[in-house]
């Protein structure tokens, strides 16, 4: 590393939402460093489930559902731009997509969300069906016995994330941005309108910051300002092996990939470590399995775990701070979704140097302020 070489923008974390935003700041001309712990980090990109969902989003804040489906809806060219740029196909895919109920008293329950999620003030409304098993099964033949029904919108799709996140790196670096693995940034300094980035290979100045660090985050935050309450949520996925092709719509916890194996996942825990457990992944397996009876045949190729970064509403954060100016930070647990969002949309902003009140007010970390004084 170059020690004290200077740039426009500093990002700290080079997941899919530091990534994102960095290919956004490079495109639009800015000298962009982004600093990432490497391979070592416990990071939630390299262990999602690669939908790019809008279904159920936002209930107990419309804003994040309107945020969600600008960012599905811009989508399909951001994908193409990425294909364009890097030669990378993130193969992103938008047929709609399901959310299955192995039981009448779980369809309710969905179709009460739903109901409750579209009735909110300032909702912005979209299309969905609730189906039974009849209208389920003309569009997933191969769906069990099990299943009641579902909830079906033509807003969601899925992608390759691990795809995704080469070819946001490729490109960022390709619009010149300077990646940096390995550097854990230790400390942050803010002087005379520059920061400055300790890492133990040395340091890096810029006119402004951008922590997308995930859980570090929190740690990071209040060295410029800022209160990033984000906590681990650990998330459990299980991977087939490859098999002809039978699910054409990606389901909220079965997929089937491009390259033909098949996902399961969607387990929520309070753990802080990565770890696999087995009564966890059984029962993954076993719901996966009557939803559709063809896994049953099929071996497992690997099962893993990752931490999902969970703030305490479920809501993203996206603040700038008022002590430290230039400085932002950008958390979510729906870095593929929204990565669209970020690329295209917050990174302008950012480059800019000030995040407008519409949409951003409503994601500062200032809202739990609000909350705890009420």
């Amino acid at each position: 590393m170059r020690a004290h070489q200077f740039y426009d923008t500093a990002v700290v974390g080079g997941g899919l939402v530091g990534s994102s935003i960095a290919w956004g700041l490079a495109a639009s001309g800015r000298k962009v460093a982004v600093l990432d712990e490497g391979d070592a980090a416990e990071r939630a990109s390299r262990g999602n489930f690669a939908l790019v969902w809008v279904q159920n989003k936002g209930l107990g804040m419309p804003q994040y559902s309107a945020w969600t489906q600008r960012s599905a809806a811009a989508w399909t060219a951001f994908a193409d731009m990425l294909l364009v740029q890097t030669g990378i196909d993130v193969a992103y895919r938008k047929p709609g997509g399901f959310h299955l109920a192995l039981s009448e008293a779980e369809l309710a329950h969905r179709a009460e969300q739903l109901e409750r999620l579209h009735a909110q003030p300032g909702m912005s409304p979209y299309g969905y069906e609730i189906l039974d098993f009849a209208a389920v099964k003309s569009m997933l033949p191969e769906i069990g016995r099990e299943v009641v029904g579902g909830s079906f919108s033509r807003l969601d799709g899925h992608c390759n994330s691990l795809r995704l996140l080469r070819a946001l790196n490729a490109g960022m670096q390709q619009h010149s941005a300077d990646y940096f693995p390995d550097h854990r940034v230790a400390s942050i300094g803010h002087a005379a309108a520059e920061f400055r980035l300790a890492t133990a290979r040395g340091t890096i100045r810029a006119r402004q910051v951008v922590l997308a660090a995930g859980i570090g985050n929190a740690r990071l935050g209040p060295m410029v300002g800022l209160e990033v309450p984000v906590r681990p949520q650990r998330g459990q996925l299980i991977v087939t092996e490859k098999t002809a092709p039978f699910l054409h719509y990606p389901v909220s916890t079965v997929r089937q990939t491009d390259e033909g194996g098949v996902m399961l996942g969607d387990s929520q825990e309070e753990a802080a470590d990565p770890d696999v457990g087995l009564p966890v992944i059984s029962v993954l397996a076993d719901r996966a399995v009557r939803m559709f009876p063809r896994l049953a045949s099929l071996n497992v190729v690997r099962t893993w775990a990752a931490l999902r970064v969970m703030t305490r509403d479920g809501f993203p954060i996206y603040d700038q701070s008022a002590r430290c100016p230039g400085a932002f930070v950008a958390t979510c647990h729906s870095g593929v979704t929204l990565a669209a969002a970020h690329a295209l949309m917050l990174a302008p902003h950012i480059a800019a140097g000030a995040l407008p009140a519409d949409p951003f007010e409503t994601f500062s970390s200032r809202r739990f302020d609000v909350q705890k004084a009420a």
